[in-house]
């Protein structure tokens, strides 16, 4: 007989997977991203409406782990290096920004009547921004790695550190008080703070790799796997032992293993987790809102919503100002970061255990803290579509890398991944003049090294292409990684320069059909032309003679543009018996049928069975 209690969990994961997966999709698709969508779906089954769930908090606790492998993935790309050159972001805009945020919003709920020990704990919970809705959001619009995504990362990194001095600054609030209960010295605290960053730092440094080889040599792929998480919950876990988040934990767990040779296979193998531990995370908050307090004390929790990000975000964009960051990235950066995050359920828990809190004033707080994240994804939405529409990208302080401006070269090309570089061989070989612009900063400072100048731009935006020259631009190359992105820089072009040619790198057949639709002057799929390459050598070496390797693939290149075009007009379906399989169902005849000149590719065998054929009727 079965467990009931193994039926329910079951159930729950039914009732989790359900959710995100109805309420993702459609989040997306009304463009509010994912992150609500997994907050409203834990707000709606949660313990305070359907009730689908009822322990919220034993998912949120393993849903943390979503946070922690995430930290763990951004450490990866995180080098020693390069995490030094942002020391001043970390130390100075970090620090400036948890300052005076956590001033402005103890006087503000200081004004309302709150006891000031009571305001600070609550004001500095607010402060510690939410890593995973902030780092999401810039995973989910590529930005992690653009001048403005790393100096967030640097602000979350200096917030992840504020939990260890607020938490001693809650207990010392608490005995000084006297509503503290008993517990280790402050000295006892920081040193096993200290110990744990330095155990994890000497693991990570003499350790690891070493380990990593042996079971790369004597271990199975499940070994790998199972090594991969070790690696990640053993750091998360000493750091959380020494009092410090277990995501800083993670984190730098990271970061010293960005210059392994196992880096790709550890992101390759903790990803899948991540995504789904992330999603499990975000409705997990969901469900931990508590409507009962909302509807109860609703005054204290609306206003206290509003005026917390109102004044959190006043004080970002002040700091963003002050650090010579332009007005729209000190208004984007204030809208991401004017929630308050995970990091403030724990802050919350050590002042109730420590007398300052009572019941009621934590389920306030935690309750301010639910609703700004779910408001975030709505707020960052409303800033980008109405008050960032020509926003000027300041990468002033990067070394290396120049905005695009005042280029006026005859082609302009936009993304310079692979494909774009083998592109610019030949146009470079005649000397023809090319501006090259992209997003990705780590490429651009690459591509210096081996003698290109590209210039940071996003093609995407109307400001930036009048910068890079597309007005006289004759030709216009769109070689970036994404169909959606490219169809954007399309649609621009064609509306704001319709005199520049548009030649147009594609993703798969459906981005094709839409060029099509477009009538850009050329496009290519981006790995069409390489497979059929590819398969004519594969032909010659199969001992088919050149001529005929070369008449397969025009055939093949023939029956593909014939499909297309059928697929033009009649959608995907369309044109299916120009299309080999390799399976036993016979082939329909080709709706077009082919020209009478195109040698036909059986055309032998044809002739021979013909022949036979003959030679056994006239003996009979």
């Amino acid at each position: 007989m079965a467990d009931p209690a193994a039926g329910m969990n079951l159930g729950h994961a039914v009732v989790l997977l359900s959710a995100a997966v109805v309420a993702v999709p459609l989040f997306r698709k009304l463009g509010m991203g994912s992150v609500l969508g997994y907050l409203t779906a834990g707000v709606v089954i949660g313990p305070f409406a359907l009730g689908a769930i009822g322990d919220a908090e034993a998912i949120l606790h393993v849903a943390e782990f979503g946070v922690v492998m995430f930290l763990f993935i951004i450490g990866l790309e995180m080098r020693p290096a390069k995490l030094w050159k942002l020391r001043k972001e970390i130390f100075g805009l970090g620090a400036a920004q948890v300052i005076t945020a956590s001033l402005l919003l103890t006087l503000t709920a200081m004004a309302f009547g709150i006891a000031p020990a009571v305001a600070f704990v609550g004001a500095a919970g607010f402060v510690l921004s939410s890593t995973a809705v902030i780092m999401q959001t810039l995973d989910e619009r590529n930005e992690i790695n653009t001048p403005h995504g790393q100096r967030a990362v640097s602000i979350l990194l200096l917030e992840d550190l504020a939990i260890v001095p607020l938490l001693a600054v809650v207990a010392v609030l608490g005995t000084a008080l006297g509503t503290a209960q008993d517990g280790p010295p402050l000295w006892q605290t920081i040193a096993f703070a200290v110990a744990a960053v330095v155990g994890v730092i000497l693991a990570g440094k003499y350790a690891i790799n070493p380990i990593f080889r042996q079971l790369a040599k004597y271990g199975g792929r499940e070994v790998m796997l199972a090594a991969a998480l070790l690696v990640v919950c053993g750091a998360a876990w000493t750091l959380s032992l020494g009092g410090l988040s277990m995501a800083m934990g993670a984190f730098l767990a990271g970061v010293l293993l960005s210059d392994s040779t196992f880096r790709h296979q550890l992101e390759a193998d903790v990803d899948p987790f991540r995504s789904i531990l992330l999603g499990l995370f975000f409705l997990s908050v969901g469900m931990s809102l508590n409507l009962d307090v909302v509807l109860t004390d609703w005054r204290w929790v609306i206003g206290g919503v509003v005026l917390f990000m109102v004044v959190k975000a006043i004080a970002i964009y002040g700091i963003a100002r002050l650090f010579r960051s332009s007005h729209n990235e000190a208004l984007e950066r204030s809208a991401l970061f004017a929630q308050g995050g995970e990091f403030a359920f724990v802050l919350f828990g050590a002042a109730l255990m420590a007398g300052l809190f009572d019941a009621r004033t934590s389920a306030i707080f935690t309750a301010i803290v639910i609703i700004s994240m779910v408001m975030t994804p709505v707020v960052t939405m409303v800033v980008s579509r109405w008050f960032l529409k020509e926003a000027e990208v300041s990468v002033d302080d990067l070394d290396d890398v120049e905005r695009a401006e005042g280029l006026r070269e005859r082609v302009l090309v936009i993304g310079f991944g692979r494909f774009a570089q083998v592109v610019c061989q030949p146009l470079l070989a005649r000397d023809v003049d090319v501006s090259i612009i992209d997003m990705d900063v780590e490429m651009i400072q690459a591509a210096g090294n081996f003698g290109f100048k590209v210039y940071y731009g996003d093609g995407s935006r109307l400001d930036v292409l009048r910068a890079s020259g597309a007005e006289t631009a004759e030709t216009i190359l769109v070689c970036v990684d994404k169909p959606e992105t490219a169809d954007k820089i399309v649609e621009l072009v064609q509306s704001e320069f319709p005199l520049t040619k548009l030649f147009v790198r594609a993703y798969d057949r459906g981005h094709s059909i839409r060029l099509i639709q477009a009538n850009v002057e050329f496009h290519i799929r981006e790995t069409f032309e390489s497979a059929l390459a590819f398969g004519e050598h594969v032909l010659k070496d199969l001992g088919f003679s050149e001529d005929e390797a070369r008449e397969t693939i025009e055939d093949v290149r023939r029956r593909d543009e014939e499909r297309l075009v059928l697929q033009v007009t009649g959608g995907m379906t369309a044109g299916r018996s120009l299309w080999r399989n390799n399976t036993s169902t016979p082939q329909p005849e080709p709706y077009v049928k082919p020209k009478r000149e195109a040698q036909a590719l059986n055309e032998d065998a044809v002739d021979m069975i013909a022949e036979e054929e003959e030679r056994q009727q006239e003996q009979a």
